[in-house]
């Protein structure tokens, strides 16, 4: 993670945003796998949940070595905001359950790998008992590496698969070529294993693919991630009021405006426009999917889609949106300009809250950004929907022995340690002293742990979601308490929690969908053409698609409750 950091379980927007790698877009709905059947040469397509999910989850132990300071509520993260006292940290693992084999992992990596053997490496190793060799590959072209190696026959023990990697054939070979671990973790059989028995169910149901508990999970909080953020030192200089509906978001855009003056009120808030508006969630194809008086409807059949659209449109008509954001999804890193005041309000991950924090720290001691809550388009209250559990999992080759699959899941009871523990520390800022060092209870990681303490075991398994930032635990509280008021409003659509994989005839139906949205958005095209996109879509594929979703739901039920 980021030095001084801690946000576990992050989306792909969080993740690359929490590891300072280029941001990439949200995968628009990939699509994502389990079978009904529950045999390996079952269906290739569907879901389990109901009760067929409840005999193979892992019971739920909640851990008692540390208390946060902010207990997770509705859907949140849980949050620390004290300094950090290394001669108080707990022990999680009070004994080596590694075995002392070799276990090979490929995941996706973000920046320069390290060197194998480097003391960050060794150290883990050693408190694991697993002597563990990464092949780590290039995070950005991850899913070209990622089919290479699972349409060979030399696949290693270990493959982390982010959620937004699993187009294409990659679901399916998941379940050929990956490990149950319902014999290892099922039930009781977790509880040899205490921080995986403290995973959340919820994280754990969604890594049932094919049938099979085939996945460790890294969990994210269900409570929204998408913020508005905004300047709050310029908010309280020039004595502008956080708004609480779109008429009152256009009024004070257009009083911040001054183009002569270089500065815009907004980037593209089409992300919040969504939020405002109640709009199903566009990440991920079964969540824009939601029952509505007996009928499944898609986000983008919906008059709040539209309504959404038209508002984003009107504010750049109205010319207060920057115009870098006219150039869409290639716009620069917003951060520079932000800080200079350019513009004053942007919708993005919430771990850019601490992360524009900690960047102009010691720069721009005036530098406040703070997360406005969402409002309802009218000023009431918001219609928000609840966000995956987990979308990053670690799959035990099919092939490994037992011993193998024991020496992984030793690894995942380590990197699974909650904040405040010497597991965790260990983790995610490796050596006091080589990797990092405390001054006033905040670790700062040095030159050598920034090269070297980076994205690697954290991928194997994650704890709960958590949120800790021992230099700004203001942000960390912020950033929680926003979760949990957030949260409050945020409803869990029909496939929610689920792994569905569509089938293959309609994967690239709405591939064209999120462009059109932009081009709407920026005055390039109109709301007639999303009108008309909607009925080719239904005429193409739309409302078969809705059939066999229906019939996903007849058959499981559904997760959400």
């Amino acid at each position: 993670m980021t030095p001084n950091a801690a946000s576990s379980g992050p989306s792909r927007r969080s993740f690359l945003a929490s590891t300072a790698v280029a941001t990439a877009a949200v995968a628009g709905g990939v699509p994502l796998l389990s079978a009904c059947g529950g045999s390996d040469g079952g269906s290739r397509e569907g879901t389990t949940s109901g009760k067929d999910a409840k005999k193979i989850l892992p019971a739920y132990v909640a851990g008692n070595v540390v208390k946060p300071d902010i207990p997770s509520k509705n859907g949140s993260a849980i949050g620390f905001t004290s300094k950090l006292d290394l001669s108080t940290l707990k022990t999680s693992v009070s004994k080596k359950l590694g075995k002392g084999g070799k276990v090979t992992i490929m995941s996706p990596f973000w920046g320069s790998p390290p060197k194998q053997n480097n003391a960050y490496y060794t150290a883990m190793n050693d408190l694991i008992g697993v002597d563990v060799v990464w092949q780590n590959q290039d995070g950005n072209t991850y899913d070209q590496k990622l089919g290479a190696v699972l349409a060979s026959s030399d696949v290693p023990d270990v493959v982390v698969v982010p959620g937004w990697n699993m187009g294409g054939k990659i679901p399916s070979a998941i379940i050929s070529k990956f490990a149950d671990l319902g014999p290892y973790l099922s039930g009781d059989k977790v509880k040899e294993y205490p921080n995986l028995a403290a995973i959340p169910t919820d994280a754990w149901q969604r890594a049932i693919f094919g049938g099979k508990l085939r996945g460790l999970p890294m969990p994210a909080p269900s409570a929204p991630s998408m913020v508005p953020l905004y300047r709050q030192d310029i908010f309280e200089k020039e004595g502008y009021e956080v708004p609480k509906s779109c008429d009152e978001f256009m009024t004070l855009a257009k009083e911040i405006t001054n183009a002569r003056a270089r500065r815009w009120a907004c980037l593209d808030m089409k992300w919040t426009a969504f939020q405002a508006f109640g709009v199903l969630s566009g990440t991920e194809k079964p969540l824009g999917w939601n029952l509505v008086d007996g009928k499944l409807v898609n986000r983008i059949e919906t008059e709040e889609f539209l309504e959404a659209l038209e508002w984003s449109r009107k504010l750049f008509a109205a010319g207060v949106v920057h115009p870098d954001s006219k150039m869409g999804k290639n716009a620069p890193d917003p951060g520079p300009k932000f800080a200079a005041g350019e513009f004053l309000i942007y919708p993005n991950n919430i771990s850019q809250w601490w992360g524009r924090t900690a960047e102009q720290a010691t720069q721009n001691p005036e530098f406040k950004i703070w997360g406005m809550d969402v409002w309802g388009h009218d000023g009431g209250n918001p219609t928000l929907w609840a966000e995956q559990p987990a979308g990053i999992f670690a799959f035990v080759n099919k092939k490994a022995s037992e011993s193998v699959i024991r020496d992984v899941l030793a690894v995942a009871n380590v990197t699974a340690a909650p904040y405040g523990t010497k597991e965790y520390m260990m983790t995610n800022y490796g050596i006091e002293g080589t990797h990092y060092t405390v001054k006033d209870g905040v670790p700062v990681k040095t030159d050598k742990g920034n090269i070297e303490v980076m994205n690697a075991y954290i991928m194997v398994a994650s704890p709960a979601a958590t949120l800790a930032h021992p230099d700004f635990p203001e942000v960390a509280k912020g950033q929680v308490e926003w979760q949990q008021r957030m949260g409050a409003f945020a409803k869990k659509s029909t496939f929610w929690g689920m792994q569905i994989t569509e089938p293959a005839r309609y994967t690239n139906l709405s591939n064209d969908a999120e462009q059109l949205e932009d081009d709407i958005v920026r005055g390039r095209k109109k709301i007639s053409d999303m009108q008309q996109f909607v009925s080719d879509w239904k005429n193409k594929g739309g409302d078969k698609l809705r059939d066999w979703y229906k019939k996903l739901l007849d058959e499981n039920g559904s997760a959400a409750s």
